[in-house]
């Protein structure tokens, strides 16, 4: 894949991504502390095209056996770069989503925001093999990200 250097220091944005592949269902699988998703599990990231070739976003999780939802929309910040986008969920603040690695295959990637403290590892599935999550972790732990403040998503099956 082609990667366009973005000031994030040694970190390169997946510049190639292929937005229609990209779409659909994503798992949260891990993440770094985040005041909006204290307490949830079972997070989900829904990404569909609009008529408008902007993206809705659809992130949901459970609270304490309640289904929390949130919308929003995201678009591609540059035309040279797919995987630089900007997500907005209360207009007119938007945030940086990053695509920093993906899987040849859509199966998994890695997404950040605008700091290393946004960080977010999601997944097709709501589990994923041990040899990805260790790949995406050594990944991480070469960009000199916090490894160690990743919390690791809890997923039921039964949601």
């Amino acid at each position: 894949m082609k990667t366009f250097k973005k000031d994030k220091g040694n970190i390169s944005i997946v510049c190639d991504l292929d937005l229609k592949r990209y779409l659909g269902n994503w798992y949260e699988i891990g993440r770094l502390p985040m005041r909006s998703e204290k307490d949830l599990d079972n997070i989900t990231a829904i990404y569909n095209l609009k008529k408008n070739g902007k993206i809705e976003v659809v992130n949901s999780g459970y609270k304490n056996g309640k289904k929390k939802k949130i919308r929003g929309t995201a678009w591609i910040s540059d035309k040279k770069c797919t995987g630089a986008l900007l997500v907005s969920f209360f207009w007119p603040f938007k945030s940086e989503y990053n695509v920093i690695m993906l899987d040849k295959n859509y199966r998994y990637a890695v997404v950040m925001g605008n700091t290393k403290d946004n960080l977010w590892i999601l997944s097709r599935t709501p589990h994923m093999d041990d040899k990805s999550y260790s790949d995406i972790i050594d990944f991480l732990s070469e960009k000199d990200f916090d490894i160690k403040r990743i919390i690791n998503s809890k997923q039921n099956k039964n949601k």
